[in-house]
């Protein structure tokens, strides 16, 4: 358990990660300052050693929906938030991937060009270790599509 965190959202910050919510989430509380406009005086900032946190690269008026979403992403953290504490462990960001695509009713689909969309066989064939393959698979292949970035972190930290 870590102690009492001062964070203060800031563009300037490291950008916000899984890693960082699951540390914050951990310790006793957060005191989060939110800028408006200009932002805090330094000096108040390097006393306190305020460690400052980036939501991304870009500028919003002020730190507080950056500060909703370093709560939001804390709090779904705690024990007994989400129902399933199983529903956690193959989220996105875990292992430095995107989480496998998600298929729900109807299980096939018609688009605008009449062309069915099936969920996927493999889905529904109740081989528990072979949806778990695909999944994995689905994960690496939707990171390298959209975050390849990820990937390259992933060899790094391995």
């Amino acid at each position: 358990e870590t102690g009492l965190s001062l964070v203060y959202m800031t563009p300037v910050g490291k950008p916000l990660v899984e890693k960082k919510l699951e540390k914050f989430s951990k310790g006793l509380g957060l005191i989060i300052l939110c800028g408006k406009f200009e932002g805090i005086d330094e000096r108040i900032l390097d006393v306190y050693n305020f460690e400052r946190i980036s939501i991304g690269d870009y500028i919003l008026s002020g730190g507080e929906i950056a500060a909703m979403a370093l709560v939001e992403g804390c709090v779904r953290l705690l024990p007994n938030v989400i129902g399933k504490e199983e529903s956690l462990v193959n989220e996105s960001f875990k292992n430095n991937l995107l989480e496998y695509p998600q298929y729900t009713k109807p299980r096939v689909w018609i688009d605008q060009e009449n062309k069915k969309r099936n969920v996927p066989d493999i889905l529904l064939s109740g081989d528990h270790k072979k949806i778990a393959e695909w999944r994995e698979q689905e994960s690496i292949k939707k990171t390298g599509k959209f975050r390849p970035d990820l990937l390259k972190k992933q060899i790094i930290d391995e």
